[in-house]
């Protein structure tokens, strides 16, 4: 069975950074499609970050472009999502997901998404 963790949240300043990890276990991520989600309260999800299971396809939300970078270590079964120049409207929970049948590509449609995380909340000071 496939299980995302996810780890490195926590309480920042504004400017500040963080990187979150995804780890996952039950089978190898090669070949899958992960991405990174986030939702704040009373908001809807929105996909955060994308990266194809080669790591050649990236895809940002434009408020994050530029400061956030999403990576994956396949040889770890981990992504990463190292986030810079963090604002206060970057808190919420954040969210990894996994995508075994995406190809190629990255993966922007979180209902293409099979597998999901609890997620880790990370709060920005101002």
């Amino acid at each position: 069975q496939v299980h995302l963790v996810e780890s490195g949240g926590g309480l920042v300043q504004a400017g500040g950074s963080l990187r979150l990890s995804c780890g996952l276990s039950g089978r190898t991520i090669s070949g899958v499609a992960m991405g990174w989600f986030r939702q704040a309260p009373g908001r809807e999800r929105e996909i955060v970050a994308a990266i194809s299971w080669r790591g050649v396809y990236t895809y940002y939300v434009d408020s994050v472009k530029g400061r956030f970078t999403i990576t994956r270590d396949n040889a770890k079964n981990t992504v990463y999502l190292q986030k810079n120049s963090l604002k206060p409207e970057d808190a919420a929970v954040y969210y990894c997901a996994a995508d075994p049948t995406a190809g190629r590509g990255a993966v922007i449609d979180d209902r293409q998404y099979a597998y999901w995380g609890q997620g880790t909340q990370v709060t920005v000071s101002s």
